[in-house]
């Protein structure tokens, strides 16, 4: 059985992931209005990713015998000034879910639980993953800066990601 403060944080973090989702979905909107299409798919992909973490999240809850209560998803950002500014939010926002997730392993730590701190490990592997791809293709745009021919080429690029769905253990 999981503590009620264990599974307190695990609702917590289920809706940091669906807010996840929901600002990724939010960006690729942005991209598909600036024409960059590729830009707008991977987005898409990392939306189904973020909702597919939640739900890693919401299962194992479940599994635990804890009680799954969903909060009010906040709004998200709407517009940004280039395409950098929005990978630029991208990084900021995966720094700040792995600060979440440092936080889940403390209450893990702190409640004496195992299965919490092992389930854990497979998210702090990803969000290392997270935030080094999103670091990698905002130093690309920066890269590319105002060539608009580069942009073409990382947008098609970009087209090219499918959502493999991860296998949370």
């Amino acid at each position: 059985m999981i503590s009620e403060k264990m599974n307190a944080a695990l609702n917590k973090q289920i809706n940091e992931e669906l807010y996840s989702a929901y600002l990724y979905l939010s960006m690729s909107a942005y991209f598909e209005g600036i024409s960059l299409l590729g830009f707008a798919n991977w987005m898409k992909v990392q939306t189904q990713e973020e909702t597919a973490h939640a739900m890693g999240l919401f299962d194992y809850v479940n599994s635990r015998g804890g009680k799954i209560e969903l909060e009010q998803i906040n709004k998200p950002q709407i517009n940004w000034a280039s395409p950098v500014d929005a990978f630029e939010a991208v990084l900021k926002h995966e720094q700040y879910i792995t600060s979440k997730i440092s936080e889940l392993m403390d209450t893990a730590e702190a409640e004496k639980d195992r299965p919490a701190l092992s389930f854990l490990q497979w998210y702090i592997k990803e969000q290392v993953e997270e935030e080094a791809t999103a670091g990698d293709l905002l130093a690309k745009l920066k890269l590319i800066g105002s060539d608009a021919n580069a942009l073409l080429l990382m947008d098609k690029d970009l087209a090219a990601r499918t959502f493999v769905a991860p296998v949370i253990e």
